[in-house]
């Protein structure tokens, strides 16, 4: 008995189009659930699948029904024991059911919340959505895969580059064998036997001569099949054949610092995530392996857990020099940069102590620059004060001492955000600069 295996990534039929209409209704709530748990959650985990609950209220479809109380209802239920078909009932009168409603907690039950799981796709895409990321920079922080082109067989067309000899002068042999193709050595043997024989003879006898005849001719048919049958053939030629491979480029380490300062509220510190998050999904598309540390930083700068980073209540003044000197100091521990490729995020208020903005400029400059390969700084401000600081011209001694570090390192990007939409230009210059060494390359 023969059996059918479904491979299809939809075998249900219908599930997908039901699957993709719940997630255009239910998109607002989805959506309030998905940032709920990346606020709660991890920045690493939003790269995954999420188990989200929704509310069984949400889940229902308008109908069509007959009336209760109106109208003629002409079947039978299966199973009923008491009547038949053409008997008259009393429709129930109004306001008089027992369903369920309001009451005691001990009347009565209450359906719970059902969970839906989205996939690592769908997660993305609700995570996207307030980032205002165009639609190709999504689908490339998607792909979480990196190829490379690797051998992969013999193919009959290619690059003169890609040429396989080995495998062309192989098929080659095997055609001359084939198709008889005359060695050289009988060729010149034959020539040697012709001209032995014309030094012997000056004037050859009748027999000599028709020997002579004999040889030239058969001498001639060798030569002339030689000439048909190439050496090497179109057909023998053979090109070695890639195919993209997926294949970790290397590792990479990502520097998430933080000023948990009293004027960083849970607003700041939302936006502050959010940022830290897109930084982590380019990063895990280029690279295989991706450590993450955080460091937080008051008048005193520390190692800390994404818990404690987000969600601790220490506060304090604001040294931000301490950040950098304790990243430094994490490089050189655990970190060299002939291994890993650095990448540090920034994110602050703009809030600092005086003076200290010159020795962050001089720390940038001679030590961190010239090891990170990409370093991102993020004033968060309120949305009122987006509208007085529109220039960059203006800011705190931080965002201008700032500045000069960008003007000196290509690699140095700095911005200001109010909401998050205002997350991505901040990485639309290390895109754009991906873009075009992949097509120089």
């Amino acid at each position: 008995m023969p059996s059918f295996i479904d491979r299809r990534l939809n075998p249900k039929d219908k599930s997908l189009s039901n699957r993709q209409r719940f997630l255009r209704r239910a998109r607002v709530e989805l959506k309030r659930a998905v940032h709920e748990q990346i606020k709660a959650g991890k920045i690493v985990d939003v790269d995954a699948g999420h188990t989200v609950p929704f509310p069984i209220d949400g889940t229902s479809e308008p109908t069509f029904q007959q009336d209760r109380s109106s109208g003629r209802r002409e079947h039978v239920l299966p199973g009923n024991r008491e009547f038949i078909s053409g008997d008259r009932l009393p429709k129930p009168g109004q306001g008089g059911g027992t369903g369920a409603g309001k009451g005691a907690a001990s009347e009565g039950e209450m359906e719970d919340d059902f969970r839906f799981v989205l996939s690592r796709e769908e997660v993305l895409d609700l995570f996207f959505e307030d980032l205002e990321l165009p639609d190709m920079i999504k689908s490339s922080l998607k792909e979480a895969v990196t190829f490379k082109p690797r051998r992969a067989g013999f193919t009959i067309a290619g690059a003169p580059t890609n040429i396989n000899v080995g495998r062309t002068m192989r098929n080659s042999f095997g055609r001359r064998i084939a198709l008889r193709r005359p060695k050289l050595a009988e060729v010149d043997a034959l020539a040697d036997e012709i001209a032995k024989l014309e030094a012997k003879h000056a004037k050859p006898g009748t027999a000599t001569f028709n020997r002579l005849v004999e040889l030239r001719l058969e001498l001639e048919i060798l030569q002339r099949r030689r000439k048909v049958v190439a050496y090497i053939d179109p057909v023998d030629i053979r090109f070695n054949r890639f195919e993209p491979m997926p294949l970790p480029n290397a590792n990479a380490v990502m520097f998430c610092l933080m000023d948990v300062s009293g004027s960083m509220g849970e607003r700041e510190k939302d936006l502050a995530k959010r940022f830290f998050v897109l930084l982590h999904l380019f990063l895990k598309r280029r690279y295989d392996r991706i450590d993450i540390v955080f460091i937080r930083h008051t008048h005193q700068a520390h190692e800390v857990d994404e818990e404690t980073f987000f969600r601790s209540t220490q506060s304090g003044g604001t040294v931000v020099s301490t950040a950098l000197e304790e990243m430094q100091r994490i490089i050189l521990d655990r970190y060299p940069s002939r291994d890993w490729n650095i990448y540090a995020a920034q994110a602050s208020d703009g809030d600092n102590l005086a003076g200290d903005s010159e020795h962050c400029v001089n720390l940038l400059n001679s030590q961190l620059m010239k090891q990170c390969q990409y370093y991102a700084y993020v004033e968060i401000l309120d949305e009122r004060e987006s509208a007085i600081f529109r220039s960059t011209d203006n800011g705190t001694s931080l965002w201008r001492s700032y500045r000069l570090v960008g003007e000196n390192w290509r690699n140095f990007q700095m911005t200001r955000i109010a909401k998050p939409g205002d997350i991505y230009p901040v990485f639309r210059q290390l895109f754009a600069k991906q873009s075009a060494s992949a097509k120089n390359g």
